[in-house]
């Protein structure tokens, strides 16, 4: 593995791990009244586009980090519609 992998898949766990503190307090607390629902549409939707072209591109960090970025950014969206 080169150095530009390595440096891809420290940036893709650092930025996919950071949502893993908000998605879990969401779904404990059930409480989103400080998440912006269009904010989160936008979001959702721009970590599937780069989920699709990490996978056309190819690009494995890419692919991998935005898939798993996406379940939790879904699942926070979802209890934003859900519970507003």
């Amino acid at each position: 593995m080169n150095l530009t992998a390595i440096i891809g898949y420290l940036a893709a766990f650092g930025t996919t791990a950071s949502f893993l503190p908000q998605a879990i307090k969401t779904i404990q607390t059930k409480d989103t009244s400080g998440i912006s629902l269009p904010m989160y549409i936008l979001f959702t939707l721009g970590t599937l586009l780069w989920l699709i072209y990490g996978v056309m591109e190819p690009s494995l960090p890419v692919a991998v980090a935005n898939a798993i970025t996406l379940i939790f950014a879904a699942t926070i969206l979802v209890y934003k519609i859900k519970y507003k």
